[in-house]
């Protein structure tokens, strides 16, 4: 088996990421609800919606729970850095790396990028890659433990809408993803608490092959930081990992309450478990997005999978449902673009000295 090295980071990895970046979501996912407005725009449909007062408190609602999300991931960040990361410096790193997941493809995130952002928190590298390690840990465990209590809460048919086409595929694509991430969970526990050396070694035996070579050098970094964090984690307490697995749970319930309450701003809508764990669905589809942040897939899946919630006839919600995953987009991710526009060039400046460093 190879012995572990210290990874490295370039001194600037974080020069690939472009505020001009910001744009291309933002076209891809306009280009695509004004492309399904145009073709299922009612106006008759946008007459029944009424706004009142408990619309904005609402909105309010849904505007508080992704502060809650992100509430929940700094609160994770303090606890998987002991403490070394305050407040509002680990706020700031949750920031830039929702920017950089937002303007990366949904399959890519921002994860590469997050050592550099932690590091230059005033952690050393092997505690960075040991912090963003356990991050992608966490969240995989929360879905992979939470997906079949909602498939037995609600039921396959109520889940996945097995009455379409469309539906089997979704399903199809869910199940996929699941998958993956339940491969990839048990993977990485099998190497931050049972055996990292010889994932390490596995990981580097896999990209030998001819077709996985050209990433070889990535994997093998990989490897190195499974050892490293493994080394950083073994030895925490129980308590530790239940305190972050609770800012993990509480980060992701947060989100996905988002469109439940952006659905009651405006319309009397029941069954918010199916709803919430659609949502739980949507996310592991979008895995396989190739836009960034899943920029105009995620429109698509919203309004083919929630518009059956909205209670107008079917030839009127499709376009309210248009209309509803752009508020969805507005609410949940375009927030980020433009934080993450105002804080990265300020952030890379301050950390390296020159923007053009």
């Amino acid at each position: 088996m190879r012995t572990p090295e210290q990874p490295t980071v370039s001194p600037n990895p974080a020069s690939k990421v472009k505020v001009g970046y910001a744009l291309i979501p933002i076209c891809i996912g306009l280009a695509v609800v004004g492309y399904m407005l145009g073709r299922e725009f009612n106006p008759e449909a946008f007459a029944q919606i009424q706004l009142t007062w408990s619309s904005a408190l609402w909105v309010l609602a849904a505007l508080l729970l992704m502060l809650g999300r992100d509430l929940g991931y700094t609160l994770r960040l303090m606890t998987l850095s002991g403490g070394k990361i305050p407040f509002g410096r680990a706020f700031r790193v949750i920031m830039l790396w929702e920017f950089t997941s937002a303007i990366t493809p949904s399959a890519v995130g921002g994860t590469s990028v997050a050592v550099v952002y932690v590091n230059k928190e005033g952690l050393s590298v092997g505690e960075s890659s040991a912090v963003v390690m356990a991050t992608s840990f966490l969240d995989e465990l929360y879905f992979v433990l939470v997906f079949p209590i909602m498939l037995l809460l609600v039921g396959q048919a109520r889940l996945f809408g097995v009455d379409s086409a469309l539906a089997h595929e979704l399903m199809l694509f869910c199940w996929i993803g699941y998958s993956v991430k339940l491969g990839w969970t048990l993977l990485m526990a099998y190497g931050l608490f049972i055996n990292p050396q010889g994932l390490s070694w596995l990981i580097a035996k896999i990209f030998q092959l001819p077709l996985l070579r050209r990433w070889q050098a990535g994997a093998h970094r990989a490897g190195n930081d499974i050892v490293l964090s493994s080394g950083e984690f073994r030895r925490k307490p129980f308590t530790f990992w239940l305190k972050a697995f609770g800012s993990t749970a509480f980060s992701w319930t947060s989100r996905f309450g988002v469109v439940n309450a952006l659905l009651l701003a405006f319309f009397a809508v029941g069954e918010h478990l199916v709803i919430f764990a659609r949502q739980l669905n949507m996310w592991i589809i979008m895995l396989v997005s190739p836009t960034p942040g899943g920029s105009g897939f995620a429109e698509y899946v919203f309004k083919q999978y929630l518009s059956e919630f909205i209670p107008l006839d079917a030839l009127a919600a499709g376009g309210v449902a248009t209309a509803f995953a752009l508020l969805w987009r507005m609410v949940s991710y375009y927030p980020y673009l433009f934080i993450g526009a105002v804080l990265f060039p300020r952030w890379v400046s301050q950390k390296f000295g020159s923007r053009r460093r």
